[in-house]
């Protein structure tokens, strides 16, 4: 076995490579960025080395400088990680030359899957169903509009190259081919250093069913059973489990053998993750990862494994702990990823810092790379955490997810936390509905802005109260006169029944006015016509709160002048009204950065006339694109930037005119 292993990754799975090395017993090796000098990989490891500046081109990215400090640190294996380098045939083969273990697997294996259309004329050869598609060498604009036409519409657009969702596009019909091709070169390029696309039919509704293999260096290759992926959104994976449910023990056992087959096919060793589409009780071979996935922990909850040990054991020359009769799945695991970004517009990624970050206790696994305090770096992946939970059965896990959900409590950058709340319990996929297209056919239900309902107004309002109580509680411990009517915060009046008055702001344009009259040990509320009796105290960082008797328990957090109250895993934020001093900008929303990023197209000019919902800026944030529209038909009076330049949240970026 090693003795030391560097990690050529960040963040989450940095984190949990170097949990199971340590157990190990090995010495951990991290590498970090300018923006991860104090990330909590970089703390966990035994040492840490400067890569470079904070892009990761220039850090992450940079297989030359990990393998020079690699060598200068002394280690003896590298783990990729997912992402970065991890699917890198060149970083694979640089690191075995100098006589470094690379955990993963063969260089022949990664270059064999690195091209999506390389690896489905593997697979055909193989015998391993596929989608009808082009997935040929020549890149044209001509080729590939008349193989889309053939192939028909919908279709898929994939970068070969790629995964994650990027440098890709669903495309409904021939008018939006050319502009959909050009932008998934763009971000292909962008994403993985090569833009060649491959095309498929697109199947409206399939499941995403993948199959966990691994493969040793004595010829052993067995299945660790499936997981469902079908939650996604832009082709990106939000929430997963394991076992895939309501798959028939034929139709499981059929795919698991599909997927040894396609690893033995490439000779495979380490870990890998054939994906499916699966329509009915049809199977397509999608693509195959050379990697540990994101989503591996929910095989490791089900089958009792720890698969970065199976990995750094099979790197080290080791046989597989198991054979395929002793692979034993018990129970129901989910995974959901927490991600800087909000679901209520577009989900945009966010960054900044983590004012508030209080995880739940009990009953769930975090993986996670970042702390309170922390910043979401623009840079990288906004990916805060993953949690997952493990039950009896699959109604046992989600239960415990949506508890989990709302005891994580995440404030001062707007997060996914809320939305997945609302996936995780909705009655379809409770029920099993999926495909991937499940997020889409619910939006409506899954991304509407969150209300103030009557109950978040009370509660609200009540939390509010219990705060003023606490602090006149502690002025009167304070004060030489503890017993003095002067530091009671109920409204107290002489000859007359103690009451006050909140003006409370909730994010509308009007404050929220609550009339509240001391009644027992709480108050009689009065708002929006509205009257209830609430009652309420505060338990640490709990509200112990009743509402005309109705008992509740929830997570608040005070910060300044600002209280938040956690429903359902969503944040409500209240404030003591204050005049609205600001000016008028006179920008319009609608042409400004909605994040920090980099413009990369700029298809109009100075003077040019637009018809509402023309694209005027291409910007890309966290390797994604978003087109910025007219919001109305005008003139282009200025452009304030080009291709190329990084612009700030907020930065206008298009002065529209009347024509």
């Amino acid at each position: 076995m090693f003795k030391s292993l560097l990690i050529a990754n960040r963040g989450e799975i940095a984190c949990r490579v170097i949990r199971t090395a340590h157990r190990m017993g090995l010495r951990c090796i991290a590498v970090y960025s300018d923006a991860d000098k104090d990330a909590r990989h970089v703390q966990l490891a035994d040492e840490a080395w400067h890569l470079g500046p904070s892009d990761a081109a220039q850090s992450y990215l940079r297989a030359d400088k990990i393998l020079a400090i690699a060598k200068a640190a002394g280690a003896d294996a590298v783990h990729p990680g997912y992402g970065f380098l991890s699917e890198n045939s060149h970083f694979a083969k640089a690191c075995v030359d100098a006589g470094i273990a690379f955990v993963g697997p063969p260089v022949g294996a990664i270059e064999a899957m690195g091209s999506k259309s390389a690896a489905k004329a593997i697979m055909a050869d193989a015998g391993v169903p596929l989608v009808p598609g082009y997935h040929g060498s020549d890149q044209h604009d001509a080729t590939l509009l008349r193989e889309a036409i053939d192939i028909g519409f919908p279709l898929l657009i994939k970068a070969a190259m790629g995964g994650g969702g990027k440098g890709m596009r669903v495309v409904e019909g021939p008018e939006q081919l050319k502009e959909a091709i050009n932008s998934a070169r763009r971000e292909a390029l962008s994403a993985f250093g090569d833009d060649t696309l491959l095309l498929e039919r697109y199947l409206t509704t399939p499941r995403h069913v993948e199959v966990q293999v691994f493969a040793d260096t004595k010829g052993n290759c067995i299945y660790l059973g499936d997981r469902d992926c079908s939650a996604q959104r832009r082709h990106q994976k939000v929430i997963e489990e394991a076992p895939a449910p309501g798959l028939s023990p034929r139709l499981r056992a059929a795919m698991g053998e599909a997927a040894v087959k396609a690893a033995k096919a490439i000779d495979y060793v380490g870990a890998g993750t054939v994906e499916f589409l699966l329509d009915g009780n049809d199977f397509y071979f999608m693509e195959m990862n050379t990697r540990l996935q994101v989503e591996h922990p929910v095989t490791e909850m089900v089958t009792g494994q720890d698969l970065v040990e199976w990995q750094l054991n099979v790197a080290a020359g080791q046989p597989l702990a198991l054979t395929q009769d002793q692979v034993r799945c018990q129970g129901h695991s989910v995974e959901v990823r927490i991600y800087a970004e909000d679901p209520f517009k577009g989900f945009l990624p966010q960054s900044g810092q983590i004012a508030l970050l209080r995880e739940p206790q009990s009953d769930v696994r975090i993986d996670t790379g970042v702390r309170q305090g922390d910043e979401i770096s623009p840079y990288y992946d906004p990916m805060i955490a993953k949690l997952i939970v493990h039950g009896e059965n699959r109604s046992s896990a989600l239960g415990k997810m949506a508890r989990a959900l709302d005891n994580y409590c995440l404030a001062g950058i707007q997060s996914n936390v809320g939305f997945l709340r609302r996936l995780a319990s909705h009655p379809a996929f409770i029920e099993g509905d999926l495909t991937t297209r499940f997020i889409e056919r619910h939006s409506e239900q899954l991304t509407s802005e969150p209300q103030w309902t009557e109950h978040r107004l009370a509660l609200a309002a009540l939390t509010v109260l219990c705060y003023r109580r606490q602090d006149a509680r502690e002025q009167r411990q304070q004060s030489a006169e503890p017993g003095s009517l002067w530091h009671r915060a109920d409204g107290w009046r002489l000859n007359g029944k103690a009451g006050t008055t909140l003006h409370l702001d909730i994010g509308n344009s009007e404050p929220l006015r609550v009339e509240a009259q001391s009644s027992g040990q709480g108050w009689q509320l009065r708002f929006h016509g509205h009257q209830l009796l609430a009652e309420g105290e505060l338990q640490g960082e709990q509200l112990n709160a009743s509402l005309d008797g109705h008992q509740l328990h929830l997570p608040v957090w005070r910060h300044g002048d600002c209280v938040v109250l956690f429903d359902q895993g969503q944040p409500f934020e209240v404030r003591n009204h204050q005049r609205d001093t600001q000016l008028d900008t006179g920008l319009e929303s609608d042409l400004c950065a909605p994040m920090n990023g980099t413009i990369v197209a700029v298809p109009i000019e100075a003077g040019a006339k637009v018809k509402g919902g023309e694209v005027l800026v291409v910007m890309e944030a966290m390797k994604m694109e978003y087109a910025i529209t007219a919001p109305r038909d005008g003139q282009v009076a200025e452009v304030f930037f080009k291709p190329g330049e990084r612009v700030s949240d907020g930065a206008e970026l298009v002065r529209l005119e009347e024509a």
